[in-house]
């Protein structure tokens, strides 16, 4: 099969290549997708698990990419709740080879059905994004109707779930990010919005909910914002600071069907918009991961037809 390998961790997305690699087999409760879209995130040739196995052994050549959306193709021993042929979206192993490939092997439990009117392109572009926004918001951030949530990077791919999740549960946010990314987030409805670079960020007041993106500086000023019995959610690692009288989280999402479901449930109903940017095909895909200038939303690879 077709697959971007990366070998080299120093090398970064430069180090991704085309090439020929051996098809997978699944695995007890595995099955094998025929990938038709893959989402990908960059900071991902960063994290050790691209690089190495749960044992920490090296597993180079890597296939990277964890997002999928794509058609089952075989099932493994014992496999019980999905059917070769079937619609699928989910999130791959961190540890297990990845989804820019033309199959992957995957714990079924890590997939859902992707409904026929939701095209693999689309399918392909939330796993990540709206569960981490699914879950910092109602699992750790216990978010509740008439809160204010401040969300970092709100024009970015998880900002914009964490908005459009937030507004709909009842609660006022405030976006952040870059002069640029000021209409995207008022589009997928941000109620206000401050330009990091310009604005003051004291100047929101208190808030119930930070959803960091950012770390650092920003971080810390942010977690002075939040009001008593509020949350800092941190999806950049271990918060460098807390609020005085409220919870710091960090947390590393996780997949789960039931709310790949209720996300996808959204994206039928119109409630819920993806955050697609540049769609490219597998052959095209090491240029299209390697842009000239930032660009907005998920690049997504498409391998075969994308609905």
């Amino acid at each position: 099969m077709k697959a971007i390998v990366v070998t080299d961790q120093a090398a970064g997305l430069g180090g991704m290549t085309l090439t020929q690699r051996p098809e997978p087999s699944a695995a007890i409760n595995d099955v094998v997708v025929e990938v038709r879209a893959s989402g990908f995130v960059p900071t991902e040739l960063e994290w050790p698990s691209t690089w190495t196995d749960r044992a920490g052994r090296d597993k180079t050549p890597s296939i990277p990419g964890h997002e999928l959306a794509g058609v089952v193709h075989s099932l493994g021993y014992g496999t019980t709740g999905l059917s070769v042929g079937q619609r699928v979206f989910g999130l791959a192993d961190w540890h297990r080879d990845g989804t820019l490939a033309e199959y992957v092997a995957i714990e079924a439990r890590n997939l859902a059905p992707l409904p026929g009117d939701v095209d693999f392109t689309v399918g392909a572009s939330l796993p990540i994004s709206a569960l981490t926004a699914w879950q910092g918001l109602f699992q750790h951030g216990r978010i509740q109707a008439g809160q204010s949530v401040l969300a970092h990077g709100a024009g970015g791919a998880v900002g914009t779930m964490v908005t459009q999740l937030a507004r709909e549960a009842g609660a006022y946010v405030i976006g952040t990010g870059r002069a640029a990314d000021r209409q995207k987030a008022l589009d997928y409805g941000a109620h206000q919005f401050l330009d990091l670079g310009n604005d003051a960020l004291e100047d929101v007041g208190g808030v119930d909910l930070v959803f960091d993106v950012i770390g650092g500086a920003i971080q810390r000023r942010s977690a002075a914002l939040v009001r008593a019995g509020g949350t800092l959610v941190s999806i950049v690692g271990p918060p460098e600071a807390r609020p005085v009288d409220g919870r710091a989280i960090d947390f590393v999402v996780e997949a789960d069907r039931s709310q790949l479901t209720e996300i996808v449930r959204r994206v039928r109903d119109g409630r819920l918009r993806a955050n697609i940017g540049d769609v490219a095909e597998l052959d095209d895909a090491v240029a299209a991961l390697n842009p000239s200038e930032r660009r907005s939303g998920k690049t997504i690879i498409r391998l075969g037809a994308a609905t």
